[in-house]
């Protein structure tokens, strides 16, 4: 089988790294396209995954997001056209979805915030096969065409496959110059060019200030070049150039604060105490994890205390792994009957 993967953003490196891994394992011939964003292109060169760069983020505003899915649709079909896929997959990313479907390729989306309306509509009408987590209940994504037939789901968090075969190095923290001896606290900032996310996070401010007054050693992790270079003015925290080996700096930071989703939820799988101050919508898999505990919080920024953390072995020992295998079962659905 011949599968297209697509990736769009950070975070779906780090996804689809095993489920190439997986599907070249298994004899399928495997292509990657990748848009230039946030520190996506710069993931694909750390993990040796040779992808051909077609289009570029237009913007957070809704009319640039229109432009840009449909520049970037054509631009994908253009260079996929005569290659013959058997099957197209993406996490979240609608435009591989709307050239797979011009290109009459069956075509799998995968996702696990539900509340991403414009994005579900068109990637759940149009995909074959819907691959959640089995936390979301189905009846929240039947309005964005996600049938029962489509559905499919798959237990625990994605962070637990993409991280099963993960162990830390801690290369990261001389890379950065950290002081081991010192407290660590890992910040992720919010997905400010989102939908779902469209309005300043004062809460994550009052953070930054917190953390900036305590002189408390940060690393703050940027999505764009303009929140690196604000950050980096600031003067106050550790602001890595480039991508950095970020699953290895939440395994060893005694605390991490998010605005986004993903890094929580590395956190999370990986044992390290994390807080949310996301302000949109939360999620089904968020909403799980604060009752059980597993995600806190932030109110008060103010309150923000960063003990050493004395139970990183234990919390390292005790980590869930998940299969990657299983993953890609799922998302290979989409080429049934094909």
């Amino acid at each position: 089988m011949r599968v297209w993967i697509d990736l769009t953003n950070s975070p779906h490196v780090l996804v689809m790294r095993p489920v190439i891994d997986v599907l070249r394992a298994r004899g399928h011939e495997v292509e990657v396209t990748a848009r230039d964003f946030a520190q996506t292109l710069q993931l694909c060169e750390r993990f040796g995954i040779d992808a051909a760069v077609v289009g570029r983020h237009r913007g957070g505003r809704v009319a640039a997001k229109a432009f840009g899915l449909a520049s970037r649709s054509a631009a994908l079909a253009r260079w996929a056209r005569g290659r013959r896929f058997d099957l197209a997959i993406g996490h979240g990313s609608n435009d591989v979805t709307v050239a797979a479907a011009l290109l009459r390729v069956p075509v799998t989306t995968a996702f696990d915030y539900e509340w991403a309306s414009v994005q579900h509509t068109v990637n759940c009408r149009l995909a074959r096969a819907v691959v959640v987590p089995e936390v979301i209940p189905p009846e929240r994504l039947r309005r964005y065409g996600a049938t029962a037939r489509k559905l499919h789901r798959y237990p625990g968090l994605k962070e637990e496959y993409y991280l099963a075969d993960f162990e830390p190095d801690d290369a990261v923290l001389g890379d950065l110059d950290l002081d081991r001896d010192r407290p660590l606290t890992v910040v992720r900032t919010p997905p400010s060019v989102s939908l779902y996310h469209r309005f300043e996070n004062d809460l994550f401010a009052r953070v930054l200030r917190r953390l900036r007054d305590t002189g408390a050693q940060a690393v703050v992790l940027p999505r764009t070049p303009e929140q690196r270079a604000e950050l980096a003015a600031a003067g106050s925290f550790v602001v890595p150039e480039r991508a950095v080996d970020a699953q290895s700096l939440v395994a060893f930071a005694d605390v991490v604060v998010s605005a986004g989703g993903t890094m929580n939820r590395e956190a999370v799988a990986l044992g390290t105490p994390v807080y949310t101050v996301f302000e949109g919508r939360l999620g089904a898999v968020d909403e799980r994890l604060l009752m059980e505990g597993r995600l806190l919080r932030l109110t008060n920024p103010e309150a923000l205390e960063v003990p050493r953390r004395e139970d990183a072995a234990a919390a390292a020992a005790e980590r869930v792994r998940r299969d990657p295998a299983v993953l890609v079962d799922l998302l290979c659905a989409g080429a049934e009957g094909a």
